[in-house]
């Protein structure tokens, strides 16, 4: 009996799936005659009525109820033509449902996200079987003597295939397709099981989205196979070297198609002789991060409110962009475009998961936690724009090469995606009187018997005040996720429009009915003029009932905060046009 989880019982399964036992097909009172008949699976002469006893039917009527779409006996439209084509050669010969015949009817065989976790040996009772497709299963383990010999196709993508030494025991002489992707391959020792004492015939080999890491050993390996015409190697973190492509195309001159792209003669032509030059192939992958405009932000004026005649603090803000990148790296900066300088200090910064709110004063009571609280799949750190003051649109004009030489870490880092967020950052700075700092006991018993003197003196001198500034109050204005799982594929570019959406600022504090009341109290005074003029400035602040009340009906226009960032990772020999190419994508869109 086969396991639950094997192969065979997935296809025992699914002979129950197509109904071979059942009528139509299958045997039964409508075909017993048939049973012991000696022929082969042919269907009966046109123009000529097969004779069959009463009550049974003949194979064109049972074959009609199979094929018709109204008939409730039809499969779907959708099913596979093989799955068809076996009923019908059932009803033509049902005497192969006896034993084991019916597996050798079989030479095709797709068995998809069923929980296969087993490919036993009861697949050799599928002599004739030439394709077999297993994806999306549970297989971590393919035993190549359990493998048919007139195997030709292999594919197991989507498994969790971690070692090709079982399989390359004894495998399919006459294989001409491989499939692993999506898989648990690492380290250099799968890399020799891929040579052609395992595959002689091997003509199609897709490896992607695996973990290989050495490219000079994979290449040496694979260049032994003379029959390769197809290669698939995206998303290893291999494929992340700036001469990944150029150097395939180079070593083996054979190859038509790496990574679902035809390998055209001019670009062949391009990388010829790079595989003389392995120097050129360095394990590190060059990262360009831009980030352009930043429009929609509020302006900070607008929702300030200060008692009138109060000295309160000096309030400045500035705003800045975050993103993050994959900690094990070396860093290079190569500036920022048109001549834009970045300081190193504000540039990178490294962040603890509690460095959000350590000594910060950072405020997040309306907005989204930051991003540095999410728990991730990988280590990260996090680098910001220089901060810029408040304007409708921001131009950051923000550029940095980053160099990763841990390639996995950053396919780990490109899979998650990164996190952009705003910050603003708000610093308050008081007025600090110097003359009041400088007083003492006994130069304050002097300054009280001069005071009348000192006070008209201050009175005509402009008082000059130093300011305090207290820790920056960072807010996290917004935060998105950006995906970059295109940078593993084929896709050497990812440019994007950050939408966090419309802000509402916290509406400032309303002053209290006293301090209004005052107001009020002065505007009445006898001094006609000054209670005017208090009148006119208490309106320009809002203090004014009714202009409050027009304030406070005021909508905010419904611009939403964006920026514009991109991504890029450079390829050889196209790093030198570079930054054409990033001028055209990032394009200052108005």
């Amino acid at each position: 009996m086969a396991a639950p989880h094997s192969v065979s019982a997935a296809f025992q399964d699914y002979l129950q799936h197509l109904g071979l036992q059942d009528f139509p097909c299958g045997l039964g009172s409508w075909n017993k005659s048939r049973l012991n008949a000696h022929r082969g699976p042919q269907a009966q002469p046109l123009g000529l009525e097969e004779a069959v006893p009463p009550g049974e039917e003949t194979t064109g009527v049972l074959l009609e109820l199979l094929r018709d779409q109204r008939s409730p006996w039809a499969l779907p439209s959708d099913c596979r033509p093989q799955a068809q084509h076996l009923r019908e050669v059932v009803v033509l010969a049902p005497e192969l449902l006896r034993g084991s015949r019916v597996f050798q009817l079989v030479k095709s065989l797709r068995i998809l996200d069923k929980g296969v976790e087993e490919v036993d040996e009861g697949l050799l009772r599928f002599q004739q079987l030439e394709e077999l497709i297993l994806s999306a299963n549970h297989i971590s383990r393919v035993t190549s003597a359990h493998l048919p010999r007139t195997l030709k196709v292999l594919e197991l993508c989507c498994n969790a295939v971690g070692d090709l030494q079982d399989l390359c025991a004894r495998p399919p002489p006459e294989l001409q397709h491989l499939g692993l992707g999506h898989n648990r391959l690492c380290g250099p020792s799968q890399e020799k099981h891929l040579t052609v004492d395992f595959w002689p015939n091997l003509v199609s080999l897709d490896l992607s989205f695996n973990s290989l890491t050495d490219l000079l050993g994979l290449v040496s390996q694979l260049s032994t196979l003379q029959s390769l015409r197809i290669l698939v190697l995206q998303g290893n973190p291999l494929a992340l070297i700036p001469t990944y492509r150029g150097f395939l195309v180079g070593s083996l001159p054979k190859l038509s198609i790496l990574d679902d792209i035809y390998i055209w003669p001019e670009e062949r032509q391009q990388f010829h002789g790079l595989a003389r030059k392995p120097e050129l192939i360095r394990s590190e992958a060059h990262v360009v991060v831009s980030i352009g405009e930043m429009k929609g932000l509020p302006n900070p004026e607008d929702f300030q409110q200060l008692e009138v005649g109060s000295e309160g603090p000096v309030i400045t803000y500035s705003y800045y962009v975050t993103y993050e990148f994959a900690e094990a790296e070396e860093l290079e900066d190569r500036g920022s475009p048109e001549g834009t300088k970045i300081p190193q200090s504000p540039t990178v910064a490294t962040l603890d998961e509690d460095s959000s709110s350590q000594d910060t004063g950072e405020t997040k009571s309306h907005q989204e936690p930051a991003a540095t609280e999410e728990p991730k799949p990988h280590s990260a750190r996090v680098f910001s724009t220089p901060g810029q003051p408040w304007a409708d649109t921001i131009d950051c004009s923000y550029r940095k090469e980053h160099i990763a030489k841990d390639l996995v870490g950053l396919k780990s880092y490109l899979e998650a995606g990164t996190t952009v967020s705003v910050v603003e950052e708000k610093v308050l700075s008081w007025p600090v009187d110097p003359e009041e700092n400088a007083v003492t006991n006994k130069e304050g018993q002097e300054l009280k018997k001069n005071s009348a003197k000192d006070k008209q003196k201050k009175k005509k001198k402009k008082k000059s005040y130093e300011y305090r500034s207290d820790p920056p109050i960072r807010s996290t204005l917004g935060t998105t996720r950006v995906t970059l799982e295109t940078l593993l594929a084929t896709k050497d570019l990812v440019t994007t429009v950050c939408d966090f959406g419309i802000l509402i600022p916290e509406k400032p504090p309303v002053l209290e009915e006293k301090e209004v009341k005052k107001g009020k109290d002065k505007s009445k005074k006898p001094k006609g003029e000054k209670g005017e003029q208090t009148s006119q400035k208490t309106k320009g602040k809002g203090i004014n009932k009714d202009t409050a009340e027009v304030e406070e009906g005021q909508e905010l226009q419904p611009v939403p905060l964006t920026v514009r960032f991109q991504m890029q990772l450079l390829r050889w020999p196209l790093a030198a046009s570079t930054q054409n190419q990033e001028n055209v994508a990032m394009g200052k869109t108005q």
